[in-house]
């Protein structure tokens, strides 16, 4: 018998993932999601979102999943680069290249993303058309990270705009993702992520 993960982080980019979001939409029907916390989604410091991260992934009862959107995904990355905390894995969705000429320039102190590896399973899912990040540099960023690569097709930024509601091929790579770490990892079993 397999365990139920009850501890999921979202973690979403600048503006905070509005109603229209998948991650949004998700929340709305898994109460083992949480959202990180904090003061301003709009002006995003490193240093205040990170010690967010921190103090969720601190009040977490076991090692939770991230589910990241955007500049959250890089959060992650400078997140992992000093954390102690322990996370079993993280979905990370649309990372944006900081040299790309829409990077918003309010983000200026995430542009030094973390080359090292991840000390946790990753999955990048990335959009041929994003306006903020090329197929390329999702690969790049993948082989620095140890993480796996899933191309979602041409779907955007993968946000609200994307109009893919509750982005039903996001829950099968997640759920794909996340039998293949219980296959490997100790039996916990992600089958009812989202429904």
């Amino acid at each position: 018998m397999t365990n139920q993960v009850t501890d999921i982080i979202l973690v979403p980019g600048i503006g905070n993932s509005g109603e229209a979001h998948w991650q949004s939409r998700w929340q709305e029907r898994n109460a083992s999601m949480r959202r990180m916390r904090c003061s301003d989604w709009d002006r995003p410091d490193l240093g205040e979102w990170i010690a967010a991260l921190d103090r969720e992934v601190a009040a977490s009862k076991e090692p939770p999943w991230l589910v990241a959107h955007s500049l959250g995904c890089l959060l992650v990355a400078h997140w992992a680069s000093t954390a102690v905390a322990r996370v079993a894995g993280a979905f990370l969705v649309a990372v944006p290249d900081p040299s790309s000429p829409v990077f918003p320039s309010e983000a200026h102190s995430f542009a030094q993303v973390p080359a090292a590896r991840l000390p946790f399973p990753s999955l990048i899912v990335a959009s041929t058309d994003d306006p903020y990040a090329s197929i390329d540099y999702a690969s790049m960023r993948a082989a620095q990270w140890g993480s796996r690569v899933a191309v979602a097709g041409a779907l955007g930024h993968i946000n609200g705009a994307s109009a893919i509601a509750d982005w039903p091929q996001g829950k099968e790579l997640w759920r794909a993702f996340a039998a293949e770490l219980a296959r490997g990892q100790g039996g916990k079993d992600l089958g009812h992520f989202v429904e």
